[in-house]
């Protein structure tokens, strides 16, 4: 098809140069660019590509006069490709210098880069294959396109390919205004790429073993999120507020929404710490989160039974809360599911009949997720932020310290290790009373551990007699000790350390508590 005569804003497409790394799609947008009589000009595996799919490329090296060399490293660094991608068509000065040299008009580059970032992350990635994956050529031609906008398409991403194609077959061209987002969002990706590049040097010294260098934090905090959308409102209806997503394609920021309302910005924090916690079990498991804090979490042989036990834990709170799970949705846990006003579940799957069923629940945001890997965590403050370690502290039933004269049993030990999970995601400080691979109580945020270890009592509908208790961090006195016990629980976990710890153990000795110590504690302060 040959492109017709467009509007003095819109500028024809008459060659392309395509060099990408994700080659997805890329054959179908050729095709089409082809078909467009758009001449295709390619480098090393792009180009192979594109020729087995049949279409006809021309070499870089036909259009440098010059050979591909150095394993890739020069190739599309030459004057006459910046030079057709730089010069401007309506300066007469240009144009004579281009025709004077043979430099031909490149008018799209489609380019995206090595992927830096997922190299850096492998597990024990050598430093050579890290700056190997450092693109040169990429970048540069990203920016000399980018810079001449008005007169080159510069295209940095595979979903743009479909509303690229669209527009030139109804323009003839590319639109100014379309030139210009894509001339935006190329900056937005070099910048990106060049922090990621320097974030990551940062953290690594010479000679020193990669992983190691990783636990490194950078002298420049560099972030570069990209939007992934407005929201109705903040926490409360007066605060603006928006999503950013961290590029991975993971994570709640991430998670591909099914049906029900537009996820609001407490909504997506809720739905994190669900998705969270019940992303720390093996087996099956439900959280119900209300405000952040679990308010039921079981684990279960199904989904079905791990949702009953969560549900019966506290189900006064679990009215409007947000669900997280760990495995697919299937129609079975869905009938009892939908039994309860929720606002949201997160899950790796919902089966076609659970999606069908949960359908008639309009207004129930199901969101599907892919586990995101999030070594690190930010958290603003007045000016500035704080960066730490993301808390993937676990403990192994060999590692417990049972410090009393009663060794906790089999069945105690295995409610004690699910305890102390469920208060690593309790706001502290945090009690967490447990049985059988379910919370009976949880008290959250207190002031006081005593006050948590009473308020976990009291929000008990289950009853508590022979549950155990978990503290996400150490007993200061033996009162809060003697309150758990006085509750009914029979064996506890917590980290010890205090200075009153002795106090501690012989209240539990006389109380006939097994008591065990971590020697980590699981602080959640926000």
């Amino acid at each position: 098809m040959s492109q017709s005569n467009p509007a003095p804003d819109i500028k024809p497409i008459r060659r392309a140069l395509l060099s990408v790394t994700d080659k997805s799609n890329l054959v179908e947008f050729a095709r089409e660019l082809f078909v467009f009589g758009v001449e295709l000009v390619s480098t090393g595996g792009t180009a192979r590509a594109l020729r087995e799919a049949g279409l006809t490329v021309r070499d870089i090296s036909d259009l440098t006069g010059f050979p591909e060399m150095l394993d890739g490293r020069v190739k599309t660094l030459h004057p006459k490709v910046h030079g057709g991608l730089l010069y401007i068509r309506e300066n007469a000065e240009h144009v004579a210098a281009v025709n004077e040299h043979g430099i031909e008009p490149i008018d799209m580059v489609v380019v995206n880069l090595y992927p830096f970032e997922a190299t850096a992350h492998k597990p024990g990635v050598h430093f050579e294959e890290i700056i190997e994956n450092i693109d040169i050529g990429g970048p540069s031609m990203v920016r000399s396109a980018a810079k001449n906008w008005e007169d080159v398409a510069i295209v940095t991403r595979t979903a743009d390919y479909t509303g690229l194609i669209d527009e030139l077959h109804h323009n003839g061209g590319l639109t100014r205004e379309r030139r210009w987002r894509l001339a935006k969002q190329a900056f937005a990706t070099t910048a990106a790429y060049d922090s990621a590049i320097a974030g990551t040097l940062e953290t690594i010294e010479l000679d020193q073993p990669i992983d190691a260098a990783k636990q490194n934090f950078p002298a420049t905090l560099r972030l570069s999120y990209p939007l992934a959308g407005t929201l109705r409102y903040g926490e409360n209806p007066h605060q603006a507020a928006a999503l950013y997503t961290d590029g991975t394609g993971t994570g709640i920021a991430a998670g591909l929404q099914l049906q029900g309302k537009e996820l609001s910005f407490n909504n997506l924090v809720d739905l994190d710490a669900a998705w969270e916690l019940a992303q720390e079990f093996s087996s099956p498991a439900v959280a119900i989160i209300k405000h952040t804090n679990p308010c039921g979490v079981a684990t279960g042989a199904t989904v079905l039974e791990a949702f009953k036990k969560a549900l019966a834990a506290d189900p006064v709170s679990a009215f409007g809360g947000v669900i997280g799970i760990n495995r697919p949705v299937d129609a079975e846990a869905e009938e009892e599911i939908a039994k309860l006003f929720v606002e949201a579940i997160a899950a790796p799957a919902f089966t076609d009949d659970a999606r069908a069923r949960f359908a008639a629940k309009k207004n129930l945001r199901l969101v599907e997720i892919t586990p995101a890997n999030t070594p690190r965590m930010l958290k603003h403050i007045s000016g500035g932020a704080l960066m730490q370690d993301s808390d993937r502290g676990q403990i192994t039933a060999a590692e417990l310290k049972t410090v009393t004269t009663r060794t906790p049993t089999a069945d105690e030990l295995e409610a004690l290790q699910f305890a102390w999970i469920v208060a690593k995601h309790v706001k502290s400080n945090a009690i967490v009373y447990a049985r059988n691979g379910q919370s009976i109580g949880i008290g959250a945020g207190q002031m006081s551990r005593v006050d948590a270890a009473r308020f976990g009592a009291m929000k008990a509908t289950l009853p508590l007699a022979g549950c155990v208790a978990a503290s996400d961090a150490f007993f200061p006195f033996p009162d809060g000790l003697e309150l758990v016990a006085k509750a009914g629980a029979t064996a506890v976990i917590q980290p010890g350390g205090s200075v009153k710890d002795s106090d501690v153990i012989e209240a539990a000795n006389r109380l006939g508590l097994a008591m065990v110590f971590t020697g980590m504690r699981h602080f959640r302060h926000g």
